[in-house]
């Protein structure tokens, strides 16, 4: 294992934990930064090089669980799994909200994961993700803001956690951005940003896991242990930068909406097209 494949691997993690939750397509910059410049695909094979993108996403997962912990204690706990206290109007956010977010891309994940390898991880697709993601953030910012009624975690409902699950499924073409789906979705369906930030990063848990699952199970025979030493370097490194990205990301997400991470994503997209095509 050379010293440059273990560098791909930390920048690749880094990539990773910079954008995962901000609404920008972690997945879309690995595969842009990969592909015009690391081309980790010359020395792990296009399919290992694939299935990295993903499972180091582990790591930003395992950030979530620090930021998270007090919360995700509640949902595990067994007095309080599946339940929904009543006071007044108030709700507690419980693992149904999460179980009713899950499914919709979590089925069409299942049924379209070679389609989505094979055809859908390009630079190419990923400009058009950036691109018709970000006028999706701007319609959210410009008319999902005059009627929100949902400010904190626990007040969302069933119907608001289906609604963000089914704009989800956008999220499965690279560079549409799943977090930038999930907090555009639950703005316009009535969510504060930061509500809904915080309702897309405790979901990312399950989904992101069993994604991740997912790709090495069905790509285990591509795998050398001369690829382990990647994994465990991107691993680290997308934990640590994820673990900076989403406090920062939570105490500005009220502050400046999504406009500026849907400008930054149209500006990308065009320098990227004007550089390379």
């Amino acid at each position: 294992m050379e010293w440059y494949e273990l560098f791909v691997g930390f920048l690749l993690g880094v990539v990773e934990g910079l954008t995962e939750f901000a609404p920008v397509s972690s997945t879309g910059h690995m595969i842009l930064v990969d592909g015009l410049w690391l081309n980790s695909s010359q020395f792990l094979g296009q399919e290992v090089a694939n299935t990295f993108k993903i499972v180091i996403q582990l790591g930003s997962i395992l950030a979530v669980v620090v930021v998270f912990r007090d919360r995700f204690k509640t949902l595990l706990n067994p007095k309080s799994l599946l339940t929904l206290r009543q006071s007044g109007t108030t709700r507690q956010f419980n693992l149904v909200h999460i179980l009713i977010g899950l499914l919709p891309a979590g089925v069409l994940g299942v049924l379209f994961e070679d389609y989505i390898d094979t055809h859908l991880f390009s630079v190419k697709t990923v400009l058009i993700g950036l691109v018709v993601g970000a006028f999706f953030m701007i319609a959210a910012d410009l008319s999902g803001v005059k009627r929100q009624t949902t400010a904190t975690l626990d007040d969302i409902t069933y119907k608001q956690a289906l609604g963000v699950g089914l704009i989800q499924c956008f999220s499965l073409w690279p560079g549409f951005s799943r977090s930038g789906s999930t907090i555009s979705g639950g703005v316009l369906l009535g969510m504060s940003h930061r509500a809904a930030a915080d309702f897309t990063f405790i979901m990312a848990v399950p989904i992101m896991f069993g994604a991740s699952a997912l790709s090495l199970y069905s790509k285990w025979t591509y795998f050398t242990l001369d690829t382990l030493p990647v994994f465990v370097v991107g691993f680290v490194s997308a934990f640590l930068f994820a673990l900076l990205s989403i406090k920062f990301f939570l105490k500005l997400i009220n502050k400046v909406k999504l406009m500026p991470f849907a400008i930054y994503r149209i500006v990308l997209a065009v320098v990227i097209y004007v550089l390379y095509f």
